[in-house]
């Protein structure tokens, strides 16, 4: 299967920047000209027309360097993984037959909020977004280039991030369970992996589980170890150590800054979980 290889953007040229030099040059020295050709545009309207379409390139223009600028600031690695990440997602939304607008909505809102991405990687993603729309590569060929180059541990960054789009999006979200689990199949997460991330998804969706405050946190709890009620506390103790180990902001360095921070929240959030459990041993 033919793999991809990421394709930094060009910085854009300037070749709207000579054809107004030009222009310019032609007319300064003959003012009567210059003024003759305004009124013209003036009379005929196109004046007005001639502006927005100066306007439209310079945004063009800044849109297209402040993309290709981000990307050479970042690894390849990094590239890779946002790429396929966005494509992915655009594929689950399209798994209906088309993309809504609040399927959109909430990828956006997912980089914006979950990854706090600033304006210009924003524009960077809306780039990508487009270009997911259009592309015709199939969702197995993206899932092959993401297992062939991503270890075990970004691959769970990878579907956690799944289901956190799929579980903050609209509320018929069967389908797009059924093929986030085929992914985690795919991509070779062990069962264990995925029904904990999925259940632990699941029960911030229902907001919890009836009875007391201190029950529903240990429950809350155990979903992040992924463990059932009754455990022991050694099988806390040895869930904690294994998660620990594949969450480690230290094995996902290579793909930015931002997802090493949600290894970082993870952590956190297992890092509380096994106290909790531990005091009530």
């Amino acid at each position: 299967m033919k793999q991809y290889n990421y394709q930094y953007r060009n910085q854009p040229g300037c070749g709207g920047c000579l054809l107004f030099f030009i222009l310019f040059m032609l007319l300064a020295g003959n003012f009567r000209g210059l003024f003759e050709l305004l009124g013209i545009l003036l009379s005929g309207g196109m004046f007005f027309i001639f502006m927005l379409i100066a306007a439209f390139w310079g945004f063009s223009y800044f849109i297209r360097r402040k993309v290709a600028t981000y990307e050479r600031s970042q690894t390849e690695s990094h590239n890779e993984f946002v790429y396929l990440l966005v494509h992915i997602l655009i594929k689950i939304a399209e798994i209906d037959g088309r993309v809504s607008n609040e399927e959109l909505s909430t990828i956006e809102n997912f980089f914006r909020t979950s990854l706090h991405y600033n304006y210009e990687q924003m524009l960077w993603v809306k780039e990508l977004i487009k270009e997911a729309r259009q592309s015709t590569i199939t969702l197995d060929s993206l899932l092959a280039d993401f297992r062939d180059k991503f270890a075990y541990e970004p691959r769970l960054i990878l579907l956690e991030l799944i289901y956190q789009v799929i579980y903050s999006g609209p509320k018929r979200i069967e389908p797009e369970l059924e093929l986030a689990a085929k992914i985690g199949d795919y991509l070779g997460i062990n069962i264990y992996d995925q029904q904990r991330i999925r259940s632990r998804y699941a029960y911030g969706r229902t907001n919890g589980s009836p009875g007391s405050q201190a029950y529903s946190e240990e429950a809350r709890s155990l979903e992040v170890l992924g463990l059932k009620p009754g455990a022991t506390q050694a099988e806390i103790k040895k869930a904690y150590h294994k998660l620990s180990m594949k969450y480690h902001p230290d094995k996902v360095g290579h793909l930015g800054e931002e997802f090493q921070k949600v290894a970082e929240e993870k952590m956190k959030e297992i890092n509380a979980a096994y106290q909790f459990l531990s005091k009530l041993g």
